[in-house]
C-alpha cells in the first residue's frame, strides 16, 4: 500500500514564501514521476509542477519562475518550493505519482492579507 503525507502549507500574506513536503512510504516513489496538483475553492484540480526519477522537472506556466519542485529519493520525499506567492496561489495542494490512483490528503495553501 502507497501512502503519501503532504506537510508544509499554511497562511502566508502575498510575496510571502512556503515549503511543501510529501512523504512517501512505498516503493512506488522510485520508479515515478512526482507530481504536485492543486485545487482552488470552486476549480478543477490541476498539475503545476513534475520531476521524473532523473530530475527533469517541468511547471505550469502560471508558476513558472516562482515555484521549484525537487526530490529526495534516499527520504522518498518530493517538495515544492514556492516563493513570490499571489492569493491566486490558494488552494489544497496534493501530490501524486502520476499515471496511478494514489493520492495524498492534502495540505491547504492560503495567500492572503
Amino acid at each position: 500500500q502507497v501512502q503519501l503525507v503532504e506537510s508544509g502549507g499554511g497562511l502566508v500574506q502575498p510575496g510571502g514564501s512556503l515549503r511543501l513536503s510529501c512523504a512517501a512510504s512505498g516503493s512506488i516513489f522510485s520508479i515515478r514521476t512526482m507530481g504536485w496538483h492543486r485545487q482552488p475553492p470552486g476549480k478543477q484540480r490541476e498539475l503545476v509542477a513534475s520531476i521524473t526519477t532523473g530530475g527533469s522537472t517541468n511547471y505550469a506556466d502560471s508558476v513558472k519562475g516562482r515555484f521549484t519542485i525537487s526530490r529526495d529519493n534516499v527520504k522518498n520525499t518530493v517538495y515544492l518550493q514556492m516563493n513570490s506567492l499571489k492569493p491566486e496561489d490558494t488552494a489544497v495542494y496534493y501530490c501524486h505519482p502520476l499515471l496511478t490512483r494514489f493520492w495524498g490528503q492534502g495540505t491547504q495553501v492560503t495567500v492572503s492579507s
